[in-house]
């Protein structure tokens, strides 16, 4: 008896020195966040284009490969020098296409007839003075250029613009954020983030060929307008 009784004694101290030296446990509360205000301005200006950019091409057929160059070639030249006589400089010319392939032909009933090679120079021209455009396309028609994909018009220096439209967005957000909190009986404090993004695409204009076929003594252009715009999202401080 006395034995047992010292087998469970020994036990109890055991287990309150484990106790002792075990892990401590700690509890940690979170704690609240800042109070935030989230506001998101646009800013919108509208420009009118002062610069247009124009793919203009040549398309030869013919069933001897080295004549459809030749003639791709001679029609190309022309249409060249048609551009350079409004004033557009090198710089502003850029070769995009020049490709060649076979196409074959066929008659009534399927059957291939023969083989035609496809000649097509497409070059990108940047036209400054836009008083001159439309003189300068049916320029290039009667030169010989068949195939006109597009024309886009656009601002060529948007920097004050963009400066002007991101002043106005960062003015919509404030005016949003100063109503909300007077509204709710809060002050703003400090910004925490700030972020924006830019949309100015220019705007392309559709070009078919049916336009071509025209012959006006000068195709009608109008620019129009465009715009471009800012988001601002900014983050206050609540007080």
């Amino acid at each position: 008896m006395k034995t047992k009784l010292s087998i469970l004694v020994l036990v109890l101290v055991i287990g309150a020195a484990l106790s002792a030296c075990g892990p401590s446990s700690i509890t940690v509360q979170n704690q609240p966040g800042p109070r935030t205000i989230t506001v998101t301005g646009t800013g919108m200006i509208t420009l009118t284009p002062d610069i247009a950019y124009i793919s203009i091409g040549v398309q030869t057929q013919n069933a001897s490969a080295k004549d459809a160059v030749a003639e791709n070639n001679t029609q190309a030249a022309a249409l060249i020098a048609a551009i350079k006589k409004f004033g557009v400089e090198d710089k502003d010319l850029q070769t995009t296409n020049f490709s060649i392939y076979p196409q074959q032909q066929y008659d009534n009933t399927g059957t291939v007839t023969g083989i035609t090679y496809v000649v097509n120079n497409t070059v990108y021209v940047t036209v400054r003075d836009l008083t001159k455009l439309g003189d300068l396309l049916d320029s290039t028609v009667q030169s010989g250029a068949n195939t006109i994909s597009s024309i886009t018009f656009d601002v060529a220096d948007k920097t004050a613009a963009l400066t002007q439209a991101r002043q106005a967005a960062v003015t919509e957000a404030t005016k949003q954020a100063n109503e909300l909190t007077k509204a709710t009986n809060v002050s703003l404090g400090e910004v925490q983030t700030i972020s924006y993004s830019d949309y100015n695409a220019p705007t392309p204009i559709p070009y078919a060929k049916a336009d071509l076929a025209a012959g006006a003594a000068s195709v009608p252009i109008q620019s129009g307008s465009m715009q471009i715009s800012t988001t601002v999202t900014i983050v206050y401080l609540l007080k």
